[in-house]
């Protein structure tokens, strides 16, 4: 039977596809090759099929009795479901939904998928495995993986981390990875658009109808589900539902690339006292140079990577992101001349900044329920938990004067609840990414790019069973989202076990921040 029912819908599109209409959408048509059964949201004939809304760039894949249509580079008048933000929760998102046979479309403000690993440069991602154990998998291991491999580097396995709360990060290769970021997207059947934000949002008649501004004006779609993915929470402020904006966020940093000296032939004590006299007459700031107003030392070892700090209030407006950036570009003009002036630093350069500064904090949702720094590093397995999290608590003060850090203590894995990607009172939106309902220490473990794609994708799995099913992602049964997320390769929680005896290792001292 399930053969025959291929056969015929292979029949049609082939129909379809030399009838020379390549202006009519056929939706993906995916199989369940496990279930026997059928993506219920394809159409069973050649009719319904030409009569959906417009595709174009078909390509058929023929593989364990799969076909789709691959995603294209445009906006259709409606969708399954929406995300907005391509970074790491964003791309995962969108990802999962469209893997999950839902019409998705992704929209994306930059030129690049993969947000602070890519645009923001800060390509090491965290945490996949802890206490000896993987414990966030799927669709973002996938593609780090994929990228490690398709670089040459070895892939790490679990085992290094049993006894080390703060094991060391994946570095990997950002160009690669958004690349790898853009081919997955497509190929899971998801249109995706660049330099485009979201105008407007409104929900009615149980449909978000969606203004997105794009580089030639605003243009209209509309979906059943959407994801905010922004970072900033900003569709869920268009929508209406409150925000929580701390007085204080943590600040935010331009990640560069310097070079043009011997870091051997430096004499730091000298760069100290220079640098000490330079920010007394105003030239320079501590935090052009150091997290922890200690001198250039640190920033000069690293070259610059991640190595200074910038003040960020409002930066989930365009108004405050404006002044961020600017900002740090005048830190680095500041630094600049501050460098070249000294023995040893001559020939100093700037090698290369990152297009946008990465912001460490904005705004948050206010949820169905909130993640708090005792929920965290207590462990806690929240009743409606979608995935693991692990990073140390790791708040970057404001002041300049060092970081509030603490390692999560020995076999703590905490969990993230689907109660904290939903805003209060919204039905049928959820967030993924650093704006989930968390308070700030929480927040600060929490914001980091590996727990973002693993709230990502269940954050897109729920989103495609709220589209096919009519059902709110509140109401969906957990076992549903589990065995959706499984059959992705994500790790769900109660899938870890680890042993609650301490270990004689401990942990470790130093930090590796981010």
């Amino acid at each position: 039977m399930l053969a025959n029912v291929r056969s015929r819908r292979i029949i049609s599109l082939i129909l379809h596809l030399v009838s020379g209409r390549s202006s009519a959408w056929l939706e993906r048509l995916v199989w369940d090759q496990e279930a026997g059964g059928s993506n219920p949201l394809a159409p069973t004939s050649f009719v319904e099929a030409t009569a959906s809304p417009c595709i174009t760039n078909l390509t058929l894949v023929q593989w364990l009795g799969v076909v789709y249509c691959e995603g294209k580079l445009e906006m259709d008048s409606k969708y399954d479901v929406i995300v907005f933000g391509g970074g790491t929760a964003g791309a995962i998102a969108a990802v999962q939904a469209g893997r999950a046979g839902a019409r998705t479309l992704l929209v994306e403000k930059n030129a690049m998928l993969g947000g602070t690993m890519t645009v923001g440069g800060i390509n090491a991602p965290a945490h996949f495995f802890a206490w000896g154990e993987q414990i966030i998998g799927g669709i973002g291991w996938e593609l780090v993986r994929r990228t490690l491999e398709e670089t040459g580097q070895p892939v790490p396995t679990p085992e290094f981390t049993r006894d080390n709360s703060k094991p060391k990060h994946l570095s990997m290769d950002k160009a690669i990875f958004a690349a790898l970021c853009d081919q997955a997207v497509l190929d899971a059947g998801v249109d995706l658009l660049f330099h485009a934000m979201p105008a407007g949002v409104a929900f009615e008649d149980d449909i978000w109808t969606v203004t997105v501004c794009t580089k030639s004006g605003l243009e209209r779609t509309c979906a059943k589900t959407l994801i905010d993915a922004t970072g900033d929470a900003n569709v869920v402020s268009l929508a209406g539902f409150e925000l929580v904006r701390p007085e204080v966020v943590q600040p935010a940093t331009l990640h560069i690339h310097c070079s043009g000296y011997n870091v051997q032939e430096l004499d730091f004590d000298a760069l100290r006292a220079a640098s000490e006299k330079a920010i007394a007459a105003g030239e320079l700031r501590t935090t052009d140079i150091s997290w922890n107003d200690n001198g250039p030392e640190g920033f000069l070892e690293r070259r610059g990577h991640n190595a200074n700090h910038l003040r960020a209030a409002g930066a989930e407006t365009s108004a405050g992101k404006s002044a961020a950036e600017v900002e740090a570009r005048q830190a680095v003009l500041r630094m600049y001349r501050f460098f070249r002036k000294q023995p040893g630093l001559e020939n100093f350069r700037v090698d290369w900044i990152c297009s946008e500064a990465g912001i460490r904090e904005t705004a948050t949702i206010k949820g169905k329920s909130t993640v708090t720094v005792a929920d965290y590093e207590s462990g806690k397995v929240h009743d409606d938990a979608v995935c693991y999290a692990f990073y140390p608590i790791d708040e970057h003060l404001n002041d300049g004067k060092g970081i509030n850090w603490r390692a999560l203590n020995q076999n703590v894995l905490p969990t993230i609840p689907r109660g904290a990607l939903l805003p209060a009172d919204s039905r049928f939106l959820l967030v993924a990414g650093r704006c989930l309902a968390s308070d700030r220490e929480a927040n600060s473990a929490l914001r980091v790019e590996c727990p973002c794609m693993a709230m990502g994708q269940a954050a897109g799995a729920m989103a495609a069973l709220s589209a096919q099913t009519g059902v709110d992602p509140e109401e969906l049964p957990l076992d549903d989202i589990y065995s959706l997320l499984r059959k992705h390769g994500a790790v769900v929680p109660g899938d870890v076990t680890v042993s609650t005896e301490l270990s004689d290792a401990g942990n470790p001292l130093k930090a590796d921040t981010r």
